[in-house]
């Protein structure tokens, strides 16, 4: 679980440095100026979202358990690690003037900037690859609030001193790295044991 966790927080934080998502909290914290609905709706959106992705990844998981399902899940993550290089501008419905508040603006706007996301998209795969949804939800929204938190905060001051083309390479390397390792290893690996024998 710790492992799933861990993995889920840094693979998410990395990948969000310079993601639409990011851009979106930027844009909407120098809209509302008010952080704290805005950090709120972000939770609440990426709760709900990444809760559901980790869901349909571990129920994939165990329904096509086998040798080509791992190779899948292997290849996911290498094309979210190229996807990760590429960076994201921001839709411009996403930047369309709000009219329900720094909260539902918020909520709204994440949960359907975040469909398709690559970050979505890595919550589906680590839900497959650790076959538990708590830990992958909680990793990785964790890790969404490690990235976006500052960028309410902080906005222009951050994207002046963080190099995001060094981060995304970082975040590539990671994902390349855990589509490397997973085609041989059994699909229940990293299952926690039973307790009591």
């Amino acid at each position: 679980m710790l492992t799933a966790f861990t993995t889920s927080t840094a693979v998410v934080a990395l990948a969000e440095m310079g993601d639409k998502t990011q851009l979106l909290a930027m844009v909407l914290a120098t809209r509302f100026k008010k952080p704290v609905p805005i950090v709120l709706g972000i939770l609440a959106a990426t709760l709900v979202n990444h809760g559901l992705s980790a869901l349909v990844g571990e129920k994939a998981a165990a329904i096509l358990d086998g040798t080509w399902f791992r190779y899948a899940v292997a290849a996911s993550f290498v094309a979210i690690g190229l996807w990760t290089l590429v960076p994201d501008k921001l839709d411009e419905a996403s930047e369309k003037a709000a009219r329900f508040g720094a909260f539902l603006t918020t909520l709204v706007a994440f949960f359907l900037v975040e469909m398709g996301d690559k970050t979505q998209v890595a919550t589906i795969a680590l839900g497959a690859r650790f076959h538990d949804v708590v830990a992958v939800a909680a990793g990785t929204t964790l890790g969404m609030m490690i990235a976006n938190v500052p960028a309410v905060l902080f906005g222009n001051a951050l994207q002046k001193r963080v190099r995001l083309g060094g981060v995304r390479v970082l975040a590539a390397l990671l994902f390349l790295m855990m589509g490397r390792g997973l085609p041989a290893q059994p699909a229940g690996l990293v299952r926690a044991p039973a307790l009591g024998g």
